[in-house]
């Protein structure tokens, strides 16, 4: 495995300056002469959730490993939190234009790169797979139209909709406890599904009392609707925040039934990466 900790403020002078610089770790396969030594991985942008207020870290690292023992790069970006609207888009579609602009280096495969977020992180990437080419993304990164575009989308118990099934937490924190209408609507990514946006992968649990699956179904009709491709798996049980559903990022207490039955979610993801996306 390589292993890199890059600091995107070092590569995009446009990001904006904080208490912290935008960390994203790097887990690369490692290469084999044995095997392929030209090979060029798929890669993952990982956005862990936390309703923009902090970072989970059962998001981050353990869905990372588990996409490198799959033979897929991944990157986990820590975005801020407490900052709002656009500081995170701009963070994470600069960490697409840095694996694309360095997947030689990195053996990434540069039309293989998607996002990845979990709960307000699905939010994140979404952003990311709708707003990719907006003329202000473009002159704050300083790059060229399409550097930044997230080739596929993968959406986990995503938040979505700022409508009638918002979870309003993650949009004050976003967005300030008294939004723009116009902002608030913007947010609401269902409706800025154009037929620019990539292709999808989402999964959720039926039984969501944080996030309703309404968000993932939301989006689902948006992405069909303008003919973008779109898997998904609605779980009949299961609270939310399952992340990989096994006990090295869940309580053993929260590890029934359902979690077991949610468990296939990754197996069926890592496939969609390597022989969809």
């Amino acid at each position: 495995m390589y292993y890199e900790k890059v600091y995107l403020e070092d590569y995009f002078s446009g990001l904006v300056k904080g208490g912290r610089k935008t960390c994203v770790t790097l887990y690369i396969p490692s290469i084999s002469q044995e095997i392929n030594a030209a090979a060029m991985y798929p890669c993952v942008v990982i956005c862990p959730g936390g309703g923009y207020g902090y970072l989970s870290e059962r998001e981050g690292e353990p869905a990372a490993l588990r996409l490198l023992g799959s033979g897929i790069a991944a990157a986990v970006v820590h975005y801020v939190c407490g900052e709002h609207y656009p500081a995170q888009l701009l963070q994470v579609l600069a960490a697409v234009t840095y694996l694309r602009r360095n997947s030689e280096k990195l053996h990434i495969n540069q039309n293989k790169i998607a996002v990845m977020g979990f709960s307000a992180g699905g939010h994140l990437a979404c952003s990311a797979g709708l707003f990719w080419k907006e003329k202000f993304v473009c002159s704050a990164l300083d790059i060229s139209e399409g550097e930044d575009k997230p080739n596929g989308m993968i959406l986990c118990y995503p938040v979505i909709t700022s409508g009638q099934y918002a979870h309003r937490d993650s949009f004050f924190r976003l967005l300030g406890e008294e939004p723009e209408p116009e902002l608030l609507e913007k947010m609401s990514l269902e409706k800025q599904v154009t037929e620019d946006a990539p292709q999808a992968f989402l999964w959720h649990t039926a039984e969501d009392g944080a996030v309703p699956v309404e968000n993932s179904l939301l989006m689902a009709v948006a992405l069909h609707e303008k003919g973008i491709p779109v898997e998904m798996h609605i779980y009949p049980h299961g609270h939310h925040g399952f992340s990989l559903c096994d006990d090295t990022v869940n309580k053993p207490e929260d590890i029934g039934s359902a979690a077991i039955y949610c468990a296939d979610w990754i197996t069926h993801c890592i496939r969609w990466i390597k022989e969809v996306l």
